[in-house]
């Protein structure tokens, strides 16, 4: 259904000391100043490029704000860091649209399509079956704990029919290339790093396969004002068309970014579906971008994530999206 152009309202989070990308010095946005924003990402193609962009285009500074980022390793900590007022905004992959489903968050972009989630296991190891009663890690809440519940679920099997060990990605890399691992709920580029060390590891489930639609998110604390808010979009929205018209030189200034180079970078991107934002909004007037999220949200229901699943407009501010395309 088109989305109702109902007005959510966000209000002001203070903020914590982080990484700044800006040469110029700032203070937190709990001194009262709402030109800083404290940004969360995750260290990959998805998660930093419309970051390094906004930086070397100088889009932060056209919009009148500051940008402090801080790299965290998943979307769940970073929907910590916004609750609990140290961070203004952050990024989330699929697998954390949970979060701001029941309440924690706001989803203020849309960012790629992304089908970068594996459900890996050790040589030999075919399929889901094949991990039966095997150690299988898992950063949990994130994408990698999706595809796997998502391969269990196809399979006929349930989380009780293997050993499910939380890990942070870091971890897994090591734990699964040391073999003290049977498989993982994973992703790229943490696979590629793995896939170093162990090249015959078996690719048993992956998003591509679903034929569903995987959209990664920025969101917002449910406490940043509005005002603030469009500007952080409209941002996005800028950095995100360059990324379109720019793929060579977006892929440059992320690795740049991330300190990594240029060829993990471009391997992390092959996984991702970018769009304009004329295309992002038209699907968000559409109700395309509502039916992504209930989608989502009807599997962590299934999941058990979620009691239910909310109208996404709810949780994701599509109007702002739109009326900021439109300014």
């Amino acid at each position: 259904m088109p989305r109702s152009t109902t007005r959510r309202s966000l209000i002001a989070l203070p903020a914590a000391l982080v990484l700044s990308l800006s040469v110029s010095a700032c203070s937190g946005s709990d001194s009262g100043d709402d030109s800083t924003v404290e940004f969360g990402y995750i260290g990959d193609y998805n998660g930093a490029s419309l970051l390094a962009i906004a930086e070397n285009q100088g889009l932060w500074k056209k919009a009148g704000l500051t940008a402090s980022v801080k790299s965290f390793n998943n979307g769940p900590v970073q929907i910590q860091a916004l609750g609990a007022g140290d961070l203004d905004y952050g990024y989330i992959g699929p697998g954390a649209v949970w979060l701001p489903a029941s309440g924690q968050s706001k989803i203020i972009a849309v960012n790629t399509l992304t089908y970068a989630d594996r459900v890996i296991g050790q040589p030999g190891m075919k399929s889901m079956k094949d991990l039966k009663g095997k150690r299988v890690g898992v950063p949990e809440g994130t994408s990698g704990d999706m595809i796997l519940n998502m391969a269990l679920e196809k399979a006929g099997m349930t989380a009780k029919d293997i050993t499910k060990v939380n890990m942070d990605p870091s971890t897994i890399v090591s734990a699964f290339s040391s073999g003290k691992i049977d498989g993982a709920g994973f992703f790229y580029p943490g696979i590629d790093t793995i896939k170093k060390k162990v090249p015959d590891l078996q690719e048993i489930a992956s998003t591509e396969d679903t034929g569903d639609s995987f959209p990664t998110a920025f969101v917002a604390g449910n406490k940043v004002p509005e005002e603030k808010t469009s500007k952080v979009i409209k941002v996005l929205q800028q950095a995100n068309d360059w990324r379109k018209k720019n793929p060579d030189k977006t892929i440059t200034l992320t690795a740049k970014m991330l300190e990594v180079s240029e060829a993990q970078t471009k391997a992390d991107a092959s996984h991702v579906r970018t769009r304009s934002t004329a295309d992002l909004v038209a699907k968000s007037k559409s109700g395309e971008v509502d039916k992504w999220l209930k989608s989502l949200g009807d599997f962590f229901v299934r999941n058990k994530q979620l009691d239910e699943n909310p109208d996404p407009s709810d949780y994701y501010t599509g109007d702002l999206y739109e009326e900021a395309q439109a300014e």
